[in-house]
């Protein structure tokens, strides 16, 4: 009988793209299997996250519960992986020394050699180094089963935002080879992928080696992947807006297969706050580079990060954010009270605004962004929409579900013939966030 995997993943699709590696990974060289039960687990690995306010605190609650799975079954191994293991390092296994292994996100790689070296050595193991795109030489190709993949093009950050843990746990900003890239896409068109999701930390600050010697940016590798003819749409996330280039802005235009859609934070609708957070743009900035998209690409959609409650925010300053959320009409986005992340340069500003008016500010700016979604829906009652059908709903039994190019979910009846397709489908109806649709062919 094979042993098995339970992995807890946190955060974002950099995470995700990653567990689906640790899995793969583990399968091909441990011969591990995926289970969704720790009990029946004979590995466990948390692929942990630090962006939010008391990540660690969660990681050490699940690993207390794992503890109690090993006193059961002392065979049991339990690894940490991710940013909080890059964060926390040793620290872990002297909080919870019944950790076996500590990885960081640039290591993943290593996890085999470290299971075999804590079997061998009788001790925990830990590596959070960063040796840049080492990873990526070592991972196997995923072996996607559906119609859309993701595919990491970079690691790291160099953006050092005053608020952000992620250069301090990936790494500066590392972009792999433009022929890795599309060949790792080209062996996924071979699965039958026909939408890619390019990610990276700052996915639009891309700068990677040609085979000429030369160095392509993100729009270049944009070119690059629209060649390919078995894929159909391309998406990215997430961007930067210092690295929202015109000749990027242009790839709205010129490249059809190109979402019409772009999440792109902004943080906030102050400058004065935009200064503090060290994000080296101006509202007014930010506004030229919208304009611009919505010249060259007027169906854009368009939706962003927010941080409500950023120290010394002031109520003028809140309001300011609230107006360009307004003023730029965001689709759906990401709304957070600030939350201090250790070692960074805002956790040590001394905050005079209580928690009490960050909470209802941010109440109330969800409910304008809520209702600012709800608008998009109701203007996309009666359009005719291209949806990749690549999932079952979880709403709605006999359903399945897909997403628009401008990111959007929609429903129908389950087909066989339509699952794993792009088809042009009219939307009637709507549950919630979801858009109901009609297959066009079969009007």
């Amino acid at each position: 009988m094979k042993k098995q995997l339970y992995l807890k993943t946190f955060g974002c699709q950099m995470n995700e793209y990653d567990s689906e590696k640790i899995e793969q990974l583990l399968d091909e060289q441990n011969g591990l299997t995926l289970t969704d039960s720790p009990e029946q687990a004979d590995l466990i690995i948390l692929n942990t996250c630090s962006i939010r306010e008391k990540a660690e605190v969660k990681v050490y609650s699940d690993l207390g519960r794992y503890k109690k799975l090993k006193e059961i079954n002392p065979n049991l191994r339990i690894a940490v992986g991710g940013c909080v293991a890059s964060q926390e390092g040793a620290n872990i296994i002297k909080q919870s020394p019944y950790v076996d292994m500590v990885f960081g996100p640039q290591t993943l790689h290593r996890l085999p050699e470290m299971i075999k070296q804590r079997e061998l050595q009788g001790v925990p193991q830990i590596d959070i180094s960063f040796p840049e795109i080492e990873k990526f030489d070592q991972l196997p190709a995923l072996k996607n089963t559906g119609p859309s993949a993701s595919v990491s093009i970079m690691e790291g950050c160099s953006k050092y935002c005053s608020f952000c843990v992620v250069p301090y746990t990936r790494g500066e900003e590392i972009s792999r080879p433009l022929d890795e890239v599309i060949e790792e896409i080209i062996r996924l068109t071979l699965n039958g992928v026909k939408e890619v999701t390019l990610l990276g930390q700052n996915v639009n600050a891309y700068r990677g080696l040609m085979s000429d010697g030369k160095i392509a940016d993100f729009a270049t590798l944009l070119e690059y992947v629209a060649s390919i003819d078995e894929i159909k749409r391309i998406r990215f996330t997430t961007s930067h807006p210092n690295e929202m280039t015109d000749s990027l802005i242009d790839c709205f235009k010129s490249i059809d297969k190109l979402s019409k859609f772009l999440h792109l934070p902004i943080q906030s609708g102050s400058d004065r706050v935009l200064a503090a957070m060290k994000r080296n743009y101006t509202t007014l900035e930010y506004k030229s580079i919208i304009r611009k998209l919505k010249k060259v690409c007027p169906e854009i959609t368009l939706s962003s990060d927010f941080i409500i409650g950023f120290p010394n925010e002031t109520e003028e300053e809140y309001n300011q954010t609230k107006k360009i959320l307004q003023e730029i009409n965001f689709d759906y986005s990401f709304s957070f009270l600030y939350s201090p992340r250790p070692g960074t340069p805002a956790s040590f500003i001394k905050d005079e605004i209580s928690k009490e008016i960050k909470e209802s500010r941010l109440k109330e700016f969800q409910e304008i962004n809520n209702n600012q979604g709800k608008e998009y829906t109701k203007q996309m009652m009666g359009t005719k929409q291209r949806v990749l059908f690549d999932s079952l709903s979880t709403k709605q039994k006999g359903y399945m579900k897909g997403k628009t190019d401008n990111n959007r979910v929609v429903e129908i009846e389950y087909d066989k013939n339509l699952f794993n397709e792009l088809v042009e489908v009219q939307i009637k109806g709507f549950i919630g966030k979801n858009l109901l649709g009609i297959p066009i062919n079969e009007n």
